[in-house]
């Protein structure tokens, strides 16, 4: 029998803490990237004017982080609303965490962050993934997140080592070989690059993410890599070759491939999940939904924000498996 889930939030509720957002974060943020692009498009010589320019982009740096802080501040009560307006099995998800201690936690990520020159990253995203899992009860039970930190660092660093290797291969092989006027080649070569690195960057990321404890099952994706990065590969081209119009449908495509591969096992019982797409249909209505949130500037997300997650979690389900059914495809 498949147990569905679903979303209760509305529009309404979700709307003042959206304004707070809009005001407190996402317009200031839009100013600053507007001024640092004018540096970009007006460069200078002259000594005192470039120092004033650096003084400038250093300031809008700080601003910058401290709109950051803004923004996982106001998210805080944004996911807060979203976990207690969940509901699976007739009863709604539970959450105590308090703001204080979210706070104090992004302060000192942040900070460990930038004086480690983003190396403490992965804990930071590790610490915030255990404060959301840990503190998110249903009928009474709590979740664990099982991810490390260092996986996490060892997936990024791969990452990052892998797009500066292929950045070197590329060099070397069109040294010569493009016109050093033009530098429109070599910046194709690089989106193609990181193109490739982001296939398996994403499925190591999302199997990483999946990693959980609840109520004795440990809840993991299983998955075989090749036919797995075919698949991300497969709905990235189609959103990029669509110059982005295909992306809902190949998050949603991806949203259940991973979906039906994450099980939930004990000693006694093995749950699977999925999602029961209607392609067509859902495409229409995220496309709907966010050209009402372009139109209005922004001030319709929040319906659009819960209308959406609703239509998908109520398509989300959870069914007990029989133990000789399990099998990785």
């Amino acid at each position: 029998m498949k147990n569905y889930f679903k979303f209760n939030l509305t529009g309404r509720k979700l709307l003042p803490v959206w304004l707070f957002y809009m005001f407190l974060f996402l317009i200031p943020y839009i100013c600053i990237q507007v001024r640092m692009q004018s540096f970009k498009s007006q460069p200078t010589t002259n000594p005192h004017e470039t120092m004033q320019h650096m003084s400038e982009i250093v300031g809008l740096f700080g601003i910058t982080l401290l709109l950051m802080i803004v923004r996982y501040a106001i998210s805080f009560f944004i996911a807060k609303m979203s976990i207690e307006n969940t509901e699976f099995k007739l009863k709604n998800f539970e959450f105590g965490g308090r703001f204080g201690e979210f706070i104090g936690l992004i302060i000192l990520g942040f900070f460990l962050t930038v004086i480690t020159l983003g190396i403490y990253s992965p804990w930071f995203i590790k610490r915030i993934f255990d404060f959301f899992t840990e503190n998110s009860v249903h009928d009474s039970n709590s979740f664990k997140f099982n991810g490390k930190g260092l996986d996490l660092f060892g997936i990024i660093t791969l990452f990052i080592v892998a797009i500066v290797i292929l950045i070197i291969i590329l060099t070397i092989i069109t040294i010569g070989s493009f016109n050093h006027t033009s530098s429109s080649p070599k910046q194709i070569g690089v989106f193609l690059l990181i193109f490739v690195a982001m296939i398996p960057y994403l499925y190591y990321v999302t199997k990483w993410s999946v990693n959980f404890t609840f109520k004795g099952y440990t809840i993991k994706m299983e998955t075989q890599l090749w036919k797995s990065l075919g698949k991300i590969a497969l709905e990235l081209l189609l959103s990029v070759i669509t110059l982005g119009i295909y992306l809902p449908l190949a998050n949603l495509k991806l949203y259940q491939y991973f979906a039906e591969r994450t099980f939930a096992e004990s000693d006694e019982k093995s749950k699977t999940f999925g999602y029961d797409m209607e392609a067509g249909s859902d495409f229409l209505f995220i496309w709907g939904q966010l050209f009402l949130t372009i139109v209005t500037l922004g001030f319709y997300f929040p319906w659009a924000y819960c209308k959406t997650t609703d239509r998908i979690m109520s398509k989300t389900y959870s069914e007990d498996l029989e133990m000789d059914e399990f099998a990785i495809e």
